[in-house]
C-alpha cells in the first residue's frame, strides 16, 4: 500500500521527499524497502491465485453463476488442476462469487397441542353413489420463483373431476 502510494506521486515530488514526509508517521518507509520492493518478482502464490481465479471465473460464467465453490473445485479436479477447495473458497470470496443458495422448505403444519383433530365425518368411506353427492377438498403448496403458492382444489369423489 506505501509502495502504491509513493508510484501515484513520486513523478511530481521523489521518492526521496516522500520517504523523508512519512518518516514522522505510523506509515515510515525507508528509500531502500520502496526499491527492493520494485525489483522484486511477484510471489508465486500471487502469480497462480490470478490463473485460478480467472478460470473459476470461466466455470462460473459457464454454469449460469450457481456453481458455489464445491462444485467449482469439483470442476477444476476434472480439469487436471491440483488445488484445495479452501483456496476456492478464498478466490471466489475475494473475487465476489458465490454459488446460489437454496431456500428451506416450508413448514406447512404446525400443530398445537391444545388443538383436537377434526372428526371423521365419512368414517373414511371414500366412495360416491352419484356425481355431486361427495366432495373433499385438499390444498397444496407449490414453490415458484417469487416464493410459496398456495392452491386449493375442491374434488368430486365420484367422477374425481375438480368442481371448484
Amino acid at each position: 500500500m506505501k509502495v502504491a502510494y509513493i508510484d501515484q506521486y513520486k513523478e511530481e515530488l521523489g521518492v526521496q521527499p516522500i520517504c523523508a514526509a512519512l518518516t514522522s508517521t505510523d506509515a515510515e518507509i525507508a528509500s531502500s524497502t520502496y526499491y527492493a520492493a520494485q525489483s522484486r518478482s511477484e510471489a508465486a502464490r500471487t502469480v497462480r491465485d490470478r490463473e485460478l481465479t480467472e478460470e473459476i471465473w470461466v466455470i462460473h460464467e459457464e454454469n449460469y453463476g450457481v456453481y458455489g465453490a464445491r462444485k467449482v473445485h469439483a470442476a477444476l479436479l476434472r480439469r487436471g488442476q491440483t488445488v484445495a477447495r479452501c483456496t476456492i473458497e478464498r478466490l471466489m470470496r475475494a473475487a465476489g462469487l458465490h454459488g446460489v443458495i437454496r431456500a428451506k422448505s416450508l413448514r406447512t403444519t404446525r400443530p398445537a397441542p391444545e388443538t383436537a383433530c377434526p372428526t371423521d365425518l365419512v368414517k373414511r368411506q371414500l366412495t360416491a353413489s352419484a356425481p355431486n353427492v361427495f366432495w373433499v377438498a385438499d390444498i397444496t403448496y407449490i414453490r415458484t420463483f417469487s416464493g410459496w403458492v398456495y392452491a386449493a382444489f375442491v374434488i368430486d369423489v365420484f367422477s374425481r373431476t375438480v368442481v371448484g
